[in-house]
């Protein structure tokens, strides 16, 4: 017998490192839970990619096949298969203090050292900029090796405090550090937390956050601390089935 779906709880979840490997396509047996687990509650990822990255990974009905999927941290938001709202970076801080940004960005990168560059150093989206100081375009081998030289050498924990102190408080601008090779540029506010708004005054008793990266400066942090939120650390997507199992099918 089908369980009765609790239209009362939600659970939203982060994409790379808590429902896929990053940058990596959902495995097929996270993708068939995430399916049995809307039948039990309502169900909504929420990442800071755009929608087409979202659908890379998730797959291309990812917008039909979860109750919310919130792209950009919810600057792009769909429910029920429907495009509820969308919003522009550029229109919120003018093309004037864009261009001064983005100058100062590229002026930067130049100087920045790391084992191996490659392309696509700041990769432009609807509501933020994402920022990678090795480029986008680097193989799986060089990414994780980034990974690995980033956390002894910092790379971007130095130039997000640059970019805090010089643009923070002037612009407006909050940066996140996420994934393996890069860091998220977004007016303050429009962190995780921006979807929220959307599901708030739904009706829900329970809204739950899966995500790894919760830790103070992570992509994660804010959603996963508000109290509007029950937070749950992740550290893969297996780790994520296993909550959830104990959570919703009991």
């Amino acid at each position: 017998m089908a369980a009765t779906k609790n239209k009362k709880i939600l659970a939203l979840f982060d994409v790379d490192g808590t429902l896929t490997v990053a940058r990596k396509k959902i495995a097929p047996a996270m993708a068939q839970f995430m399916k049995d687990l809307r039948d039990r509650i309502v169900v909504g990822v929420v990442g800071g990619s755009d929608l087409v990255k979202q659908k890379e990974q998730i797959g291309d009905d990812v917008t039909e096949q979860y109750d919310y999927s919130f792209s950009e941290n919810g600057l792009c938001a769909y429910k029920d298969g429907k495009l509820i709202h969308e919003k522009s970076l550029v229109e919120h801080i003018g093309e004037d203090k864009m261009k001064e940004f983005l100058n100062f960005v590229l002026k930067y990168l130049a100087d920045v050292d790391c084992p191996v560059k490659r392309g696509t150093f700041v990769e432009w989206r609807t509501g933020m900029l994402n920022i990678s100081p090795i480029g986008r375009a680097c193989s799986r081998e060089e990414r994780n090796a980034f990974e690995k030289f980033d956390l002894e050498a910092g790379v971007r924990k130095k130039m997000v405090k640059v970019l805090e102190e010089k643009f923070g408080d002037s612009y407006g601008l909050k940066f996140s550090i996420g994934g393996q090779i890069s860091f998220d540029v977004f007016p303050k506010g429009w962190d995780k937390t921006y979807c929220l708004q959307f599901v708030e005054n739904e009706g829900y008793d329970e809204i739950h956050f899966f995500g790894d990266k919760t830790h103070a400066g992570g992509n994660d942090h804010e959603i996963f601390e508000d109290p509007r939120t029950i937070g749950h650390t992740v550290e893969k997507w297996e780790d994520t089935m296993a909550i959830c199992k104990e959570l919703f099918f009991k």
